[in-house]
């Protein structure tokens, strides 16, 4: 049986809307997103197709583009969604209670 782990990442207010930050747990990094419509998200942090971090990337609706080679993922399902990303990013369910932020790992 698998245990699951709901860690506090930040304050609903910590991520503007339409944008990204960067969550580290241990020896692993994240990317929480929030929407234009104010969903929140959450992937693994760096793009599959060469370690740099989503969390300088650029948010636009439901899709964030890495930022060293413009490759797309779709952040509520993880589809790579344009070249050169060919790799989906592994997803993780996001909750909102009293206002923070939390990721299931």
């Amino acid at each position: 049986m698998t245990v699951t782990e709901w860690l506090e990442v930040c304050h609903v207010e910590d991520i503007e809307m339409e944008d990204v930050m960067r969550f580290d747990h241990d020896d692993r990094t994240f990317a929480v997103y929030r929407t234009d419509k104010g969903e929140y998200f959450a992937t693994d942090g760096y793009c599959t197709h060469e370690k740099i971090h989503l969390s300088n990337g650029l948010v636009m609706g439901s899709i964030i583009e890495c930022p060293k080679h413009n490759g797309r993922f779709d952040i509520i399902t993880g589809a790579a969604k344009r070249a050169p990303v060919c790799i989906d990013l592994k997803t993780y369910p996001v909750k909102i209670e009293n206002d923070k932020v939390f990721i299931q790992l």
